[in-house]
């Protein structure tokens, strides 16, 4: 149910914009996370919105140079990554989950882990090489 997209090859210092759409709902009372894995390691956490309250979660890694948001339509979450780093090669991945109160209260870092997410996009090729 969810399309992931923007994916490429880039160099070093360059941008890329991700995009997670909802293919036949919207992302109403959603949380929505952009996960990556790299070859020979986990997948972790990239960053988060939360489309009811707005407020959003970035790995350390990625503060200030990667920026998540959603559409005025809740359909689409996008991920603008900018100052690419080699480190940053990855498969990216979007999901989503819907929100409970308990999520709404409580920081993003709570709820990281890629279990708590039942829907997931296909995956999209990162690599930032020169």
């Amino acid at each position: 149910q969810l399309q992931a997209s923007g994916g490429g090859l880039v160099q070093p210092g360059g941008s890329l914009r991700l995009s997670c759409a909802a293919s036949r709902s919207t992302f109403v009372n959603h949380r929505v996370a952009w996960f990556r894995q790299a070859p020979g390691k986990e997948r972790e956490a990239v960053s988060s919105i939360s489309i009811w309250g707005h407020t959003t979660y970035y790995a350390d890694s990625v503060k200030g140079r990667f920026t998540i948001s959603s559409d005025d339509a809740k359909t689409t979450v996008y991920l603008q990554m900018n100052e690419l780093k080699p480190e940053d090669t990855a498969v990216y991945y979007c999901a989503a989950a819907l929100e409970t109160l308990e999520w709404r209260i409580t920081p993003h870092e709570v709820h990281l882990d890629p279990t708590e997410y039942s829907n997931w996009g296909q995956g999209t090729q990162v690599t930032v090489s020169s």
